[in-house]
């Protein structure tokens, strides 16, 4: 058994809209039992021999997107041996916000499946019941997922097959991974002309024998045993926001530092576990941490358990505080997990009332800080327990009330994007383009300073930066700051930042498309090392630019176009979809080649999207993934 989790079933996988699903393949016994003809029951028990079975683990992300909410039945997740059996690996349908995982992954399932080479994935997803929320002029709206003829989706299959050299084996003891990338921004186009807004979906799945992008992994479940002398506990794998089914067990690593909230109640290390262990078995935990792919174990930085799981035995308000007047707060585009009746994202506003009894924790240092209900200030990332009441019953994703006067606010690390004004002395100054990836234009900073002429100004927004190395931001260039908005009605400065990321390690994304007619030179050169875009090709469409954090560049307005490149090393996921099927690749050169074969001059491209790094100096794009759209 190996420590991964140290799971006893196994798979892992991770998915990506922009995102990644990582299926882990490796020996071991026990998981929920598999079949070609079915879904498994889930109960632990595995009726395929311990020598002709491995185990695989399966978890879910997200990339960021133009989504506040993407939620859609996953199915089913089913691989095909190259003898061409079929293997199911998800024991119950689950439904998934996709949108929730921009900056996480999360454990799915634990299955047993048996041995062989894997060379393709389904994904059956159901959008009959989608729930999809874009953002309009800094308010949530409903949108409808469509076609490529504008008619509603259903269920749809999306397939993916490795290519010849990198199949997916599994083999007793030989761990292994895979990982799919449902991106979202490669594969749905949003307009926001329509009502209700439409996305037109072309699903796709990138498939990776590793993880290309390496995320805070979270699991949740109920617990089934704690090891103090270990270090470590195990739970019965239930993800997102599940009630009942078993999707397998999984050990979590704890040490000194990881930070246990239980009950209400903060503790620190061997304290925390031992906590963790008088809480008893069935106990709602959820644990934060990282993945060591070398090793396959996972580590929890921060354990929630009993009442501070959200939706367990209390209702939850998770989001982005857009406005405060006294004790009220006003959460706007929020999820709501309610101990009644589950989880629901919400396009309304929720007013959340705190009080003097109401415990705050500050997360993000060891150990959790307790603090005051006035450090919650505009900005500020929250979750908070209390009850939690529509506003109208009849509009339940409406607008909403919940009452934390007897509860509890976890604020939570706050991500903003801005463009540098001045940088120098431990002090940033941002224009704001989103917070939480929610516009500025959302936001009301109305008391956020200490008089109202110091309240915080979204074109000058003051960023406290402490010891942070500030030599590599210059004026005008985009950066990311994670921290904490300084406690409400106390600023300048405005924020407290712990982490800034500048424009260099700022993830990029190309994105370009040529109509529904597309094109058949999409490029000028296509060598085994380097593709380069025609950008005077007179089919290029209303896309065609790279995203850079809050920036945008028109890929018309440059002096020539830039060069896509593999990185020199890492991990990569490049495909090619068509009607039907999908290709996928770890190697650019066999990416190209195979791209060349399918542009024979019958085959158009209607897009691509490549996403990495942008070195606006050499006008070179580093591309880990790739993404062409064919017909």
């Amino acid at each position: 058994m190996f420590s991964l989790l140290r799971f006893r079933p196994a798979w892992a996988c991770a998915l990506a809209l922009a995102g990644l699903l990582a299926l882990v393949a490796c020996g071991g016994g026990g998981g929920g039992s598999m079949s070609s003809s079915g879904p498994p029951s889930g109960s632990g028990s595995s009726s395929c021999p311990s020598a002709d079975c491995g185990s695989v683990y399966i978890a879910m992300t997200d990339a960021d997107g133009d989504f506040l909410s993407y939620t859609v039945d996953v199915v089913s997740l089913t691989l095909k041996r190259a003898n061409g059996a079929i293997v199911e690996t998800l024991p119950a349908t689950t439904r998934i916000d996709f949108a929730q995982y921009v900056d996480l992954t999360e454990f799915l399932t634990a299955a047993t499946v048996p041995r062989g080479d894997y060379v393709q994935g389904t994904l059956r997803l159901d959008y009959s019941n989608a729930d999809i929320t874009v953002e309009k002029n800094g308010a949530p709206v409903a949108a409808q997922a469509v076609d490529a003829n504008g008619q509603p989706l259903g269920v749809v299959d999306v397939n993916v097959t490795l290519d010849n050299r990198h199949h997916l084996v599994v083999a007793p003891g030989l761990p292994s991974l895979f990982t799919l990338d449902f991106n979202l921004a490669a594969t749905n186009t949003v307009d926001l002309t329509t009502t209700p807004a439409t996305v037109t979906v072309t699903p796709a799945l990138v498939a990776s024998l590793e993880l290309v992008d390496q995320k805070d992994l979270r699991v949740r479940g109920p617990l089934v045993s704690v090891d103090t002398t270990a270090g470590t506990y195990v739970v019965d794998v239930r993800p997102f926001n599940m009630r009942a089914a078993q999707f397998g067990q999984v050990t979590v690593h704890t040490d000194d530092s990881t930070n246990f909230e239980i009950n209400g109640t903060t503790y620190t290390g061997s304290t925390g576990l031992q906590a963790l262990a008088t809480a008893g078995a069935g106990t709602p935990t959820v644990a934060f941490g990282t993945l060591t792919t070398a090793t396959r174990e996972f580590d929890a930085t921060t354990v929630n358990a009993g009442t501070s799981v959200p939706g367990a035995g209390i209702d939850t308000v998770m989001g982005d505080v857009v406005a405060r007047s006294g004790n009220s707060l006003t959460v706007r585009g929020a999820t709501i997990v309610r101990n009644s009746d589950g989880a629901r994202f919400v396009r309304g506003s929720v007013t959340v009332t705190i009080g003097a009894d109401t415990k705050v924790v500050k997360s993000g240092t060891v150990p959790a800080l307790t603090v005051g209900p006035e450090a919650i200030s505009v900005g500020q990332s929250i979750a908070a327990f209390g009850t939690a009441t529509p506003v109208d019953p009849s509009v339940m994703r409406g607008d909403w009330t919940l009452n934390a006067t007897a509860g509890r606010v976890r604020m939570r690390e706050t991500r903003l994007y801005g463009f540098v004004n001045q940088a120098a002395d431990g002090e940033l100054s941002l224009k704001l383009d989103s917070i939480g990836g929610r516009r500025i234009s959302a936001f009301n900073f109305a008391g956020t300073g200490a008089t109202t002429a110091d309240d915080a100004d979204p074109m000058n927004y003051q960023v406290s930066t402490g010891s942070l190395d500030l030599s590599r931001l210059s004026a005008g260039e985009p950066t990311r700051v994670i921290g904490f908005p300084t406690a409400f009605g106390m600023a300048p400065p405005d924020f407290d930042a712990r982490t800034l990321v500048d424009q260099p390690a700022l993830p990029a994304l190309l994105q370009i498309g040529w109509g529904m007619s597309g094109t058949t030179t999409p490029f000028t050169s296509q060598e085994a090392g380097s593709l380069v875009l025609n950008l005077a090709n007179p089919a290029i469409g209303g896309r065609h630019s790279i995203l850079i954090g809050p920036r945008h560049v028109d890929l018309l307005s440059l002096p020539a176009s830039p060069i896509i490149v593999p990185p020199g090393d890492g991990r990569t996921a490049y495909l090619i979809v068509m009607q039907g099927m999908s290709e996928s690749f770890h190697d650019f050169g066999d990416f190209v080649t195979s791209l060349g074969q399918h542009l024979n001059g019958s085959t158009v491209m209607l897009g691509l999207t490549a996403s990495g790094s942008y070195d606006g100096n050499s006008n070179v794009l580093t591309a880990r993934t790739i993404v062409v759209v064919l017909k």
